[in-house]
This record gives C-alpha cells, structure tokens and sequence, in this order.
C-alpha cells in the first residue's frame, strides 16, 4: 500500500482544523465542515474529530473575552471514513455570565459519528494547587523518535507512526510498538510536541493538545498485559473522551504525558492522562474509556 505522507504533517493538521463555515443553515443551529486526514486503517483518527469539534465549538464562543474552554466530554458513536469531510453541527445551549456552554455533533453520510459538549468559562481567579511533576524523568533530548526506532519498515501503519503524524513522541521507557520490554505495569509517560511552530493563537493550542492526547492514552491498559500494538488479532477503539484544561499551555513545547489505567474488564479499559509542561505546570487532565479485544482473553 503506498503511503500519503504528507510533505509538513503540521501543515497538514493546521489545514484538517481549519473549518469551513457552512451558511444559511436551517434550524439555528451552526454548522461547519472540516477535511479527514488520511489514516493506514481507513478510519477516522479520534483525535482529529476531537479537535475538530473542539475548534467548531470555539468558534461560536466569544473568546476574545476571554471565554476558554475548560472541559469536553465526547463520545465515539461510529467509524469515521477517511474519504469523506466531516459536517459539524453546534447547539448554543447556554451563554450565561461566566460560563458558556456548547453541544457538537460530527456527522458523515447524514450518520452522526462523534457526539461532545464543550464548556467555556471567562478567566477567573481562585484556589490554585497541582499534582507535582514526576520525579527522574529523562529529557526528552536523551530519548529516541519514533522515526529512530522504527526504521524503514515500508508497512504503513509504521510509516504513518513515523513519518506522518505531527507531533514528536518519545516513550520515557521503551514504546510498545512491537514488544513489550521491562516490568509489566498500568502506567507510563511520553513526550510531546508539534512538529514546528504553531500560531500564538491559544485556541489553536488547546485543539492541538486535545488532537494529541488521543494518541497513546489507552497504551497503558496494553503494557499492564505485555500487549504490544502489533498483537496479532488486537482490535481496540476510543469510546469516550474526556478532558479538563487547567493552565495555558503551548502544544509546540514539550509537553509529559502521564498516564495510567485503574482497570481493564468486559473487554474494555480505562486510562487517565496528566499533561504537564516542561517547567512542571499542570496544564490538562484526560481520562477515556477503550473498546480493548484480544482473542487469548475472550471467553
């Protein structure tokens, strides 16, 4: 299969969360269209109509206010269809004195794929506490890509992990690309950043925060279990997606990902997430729920 690897991948997600305004709507609500970005499996990357849908919700928001989004909650309803643009639709539920609040829904073939409510909340002061940043956590100058690691595979799901994704990732203990090393354990952490410089526009930066943290949150449910991605007969899905924003933050700086899943049954797992900023600031929490089937471990 020959692979689309596209020539900036930043650019290429710039160009994916740039919505288009769909006019004269009928019903009052909003309505936007976005692109799909190409994926090896042929579907729509979680992450992506997360973010989407994330930016078709700032977009009816005064954030020149400023009104930032502190909180989503999404839920995955079908697979997307790489082929297709993505239509989204928003209900201006509430616009109150501090708060605002918004309901999204992503649609393809008139099938609503992906379902959120976003909630916005003007700048405010207040009690300020954090969990702390890990302790002896290597650099992620010191750690390798994923393009090192993976080599010149010509699979596409390796060429798009290494080549087409727009974010920097570096495991802090080794990936679980194709193995499992080490200890057996419910939690890890990754680096992360863009690759490149994003807008000053701090929207953008949340969108492309929440883009990224789709990516590896259900891996520690697979590393507890020695499962690597390339388990042969794997089948795993987003279901729900959840996330606080706590602090500004830029997505083009590197960021630590923590994370760690309390439980797995029923063929399904839960994994948290903590983003953390270089310096140690808080900047978001995430917590999701995955589809996780391997046939050794079905009845």
């Amino acid at each position: 299969m020959s692979v689309p690897i596209p020539e900036n991948p930043l650019d290429d997600l710039l160009r994916t969360l740039h919505l288009e305004k769909i006019e004269n709507a009928a019903g009052g609500e909003d309505l936007f269209e976005g692109p799909s970005q190409w994926m090896p499996h042929g579907r729509v990357y979680g992450g992506q109509v997360l973010a989407q849908s994330l930016v078709a919700a700032t977009n009816t928001v005064d954030t020149e206010g400023i009104r930032n989004v502190h909180s989503l909650h999404g839920y995955f309803l079908r697979p997307g269809d790489i082929d297709l643009p993505i239509t989204f639709s928003v209900d201006r539920l509430r616009d109150g004195r501090s708060f605002s609040t918004r309901r999204v829904q992503a649609f393809q073939n008139g099938q609503a794929i992906f379902s959120m409510i976003a909630s916005f909340q003007d700048t405010d002061p207040g009690l300020n506490h954090q969990d702390a940043f890990p302790d002896d956590v290597p650099s992620p100058e010191d750690l390798p890509t994923a393009a090192e690691l993976l080599g010149d595979s010509e699979h596409p799901v390796v060429q798009y992990w290494a080549k087409a994704r727009p974010f920097d990732m570096r495991h802090v203990t080794s990936p679980i690309y194709f193995k499992v090393d080490g200890e057996q354990v419910a939690h890890q952490a990754v680096w992360l950043k863009a690759l490149g410089t994003l807008p000053d526009d701090p929207q953008i930066h949340r969108a492309a925060m929440a883009y990224a943290s789709d990516y590896s949150i259900l891996e520690s449910i697979y590393r507890r279990h020695g499962i690597a991605w390339s388990h042969r007969g794997l089948k795993s899905a987003s279901l729900d997606h959840a996330m606080w924003f706590h602090r500004d933050g830029r997505a083009d700086e590197w960021m630590l990902y923590v994370q760690e899943s309390p439980s797995a049954q029923g063929g399904r797992g839960l994994a948290l997430g903590r983003i953390f900023n270089r310096e140690g600031l808080l900047l978001a929490t995430v917590a999701q729920e995955g589809m996780v089937r391997v046939p050794e471990f079905a009845d």
